[in-house]
């Protein structure tokens, strides 16, 4: 069944909002001079049938303007018209217009709504890095800022970027050229800028599920300077980012790794095995080596909320790569005997976990 058009004679309908405005649509309809003649002449159907006459007349002209705007993609008629007109050789017509518009359901947003996403992409070459977007408003209008870091504590007074946010539903949104002011940076480490207005609706903000931000160019005090550079998308699912984030700083965006001839730092850059600390960043590679550790728990609590064996080891696979040769081997195991019980014994999920959760614990005691 097709999706009924809504039709007022105002500019819109209480409880929608207006969201693209789709042209002028009409539709008419006729009354031979035979038939006005016949109600003229025939007194003796009274003046209902008339009426009803007229009324359908009414009815066809209406529904020839819904037929127009359905095939112009819109859901609705705002500022419907209906004119009557006396037509040559004694007929008469109806003619009904409006603008085809579509609507969607408004949701009103009676307190301020505040949102904040890390960005996951970055440079790898000392620039300013930005590292969250800030969104804030209210049901007229939503503003933006930004965080970044400024590893070299330049005097940056302003930043031309452009914007990609991604939905729940991975749709994107890009906002270009947006110019971010900082009016009182002082030469910090960690730089906030100015609140710009922007044309996100407000009822897409809580959609929002992540940033990308393209350095096109940046100002100091004394120079402007240009970005050609590709940035680098973060690898890390949104969970794992935040974990990282938090205990590395908010510009940590990969986990550290070495292969012997390179290391890679939290801030993503690739240094050479010899350096010790980031050339971006500063960050002492003997440091980061000390504090890392695999985080456990977080991948423990991915694997409580699946429901069988097969699930959970999906879980263990993601992680894999990050976790001791020895207790890896013991993962492995206790996977494969959960597997096998499962097969005869029903669900095994909860002790498979358990045990996960004990091989971690002993692990560290050990250690």
């Amino acid at each position: 069944m097709a999706a009924k058009i809504l039709v007022t004679t105002t500019n819109g309908f209480e409880g929608y909002v207006v969201t693209e405005y789709m042209g002028i649509v009409s539709g008419h309809s006729i009354l031979s001079s035979n038939t006005i003649s016949g109600m003229a002449s025939d007194v003796t159907d009274g003046a209902s049938k008339d009426a009803a006459k007229l009324e359908k007349c009414r009815e066809d002209a209406e529904n020839q303007l819904v037929k127009a705007a359905k095939k112009k993609g819109a859901n609705a008629i705002v500022g419907m018209n209906m004119t009557y007109a006396p037509l040559e050789a004694g007929s008469f017509g109806v003619i009904a217009s409006g603008t085809a518009v579509k609507v969607s359901r408004h949701v009103s947003i009676t307190d301020t709504v505040h949102k904040e996403l890390y960005v996951t992409n970055y440079y790898t070459r000392l620039v300013p890095r930005p590292v969250k977007v800030i969104l804030d408003g209210n049901s007229n209008i939503i503003k933006m800022k930004i965080v970044c870091y400024n590893y070299n504590h330049e005097d940056i007074q302003s930043i031309r970027t452009d914007v990609e946010f991604t939905n729940l539903y991975d749709e994107r949104l890009d906002i270009k050229n947006v110019d971010f002011v900082f009016s009182n940076n002082n030469n910090l480490s960690v730089i906030e800028s100015e609140y710009v207005l922007t044309k996100i609706a407000p009822n897409d903000l809580q959609l929002l599920k992540d940033a990308k931000i393209i350095l096109n160019k940046y100002a100091t005090s004394n120079e402007i300077c240009a970005c050609n550079d590709v940035p680098k998308n973060v690898t890390l699912n949104t969970r794992k980012l935040e974990a990282l984030k938090e205990q590395r700083g908010i510009d940590a965006v990969e986990k550290y790794s070495a292969d012997g001839m390179v290391w890679t730092c939290n801030c993503g850059h690739v240094n050479e095995a010899g350096d010790e600390e980031c050339s971006v960043c500063g960050r002492k590679q003997r440091d980061i080596m000390n504090e890392t550790e695999f985080n456990y728990e977080e991948m423990v609590d991915q694997m409580r909320e699946k429901d069988t064996v097969v699930e959970i080891k999906d879980v263990l696979m993601e992680y894999i790569k990050d976790i001791d040769a020895g207790v890896r081997l013991q993962l492995l195991e206790i996977m494969e005997s959960g597997l096998q019980y499962e097969k005869t014994r029903g669900n095994m999920k909860e002790t498979v976990v358990e045990k996960v959760e004990k091989t971690f614990e002993e692990a560290s005691i050990r250690n």
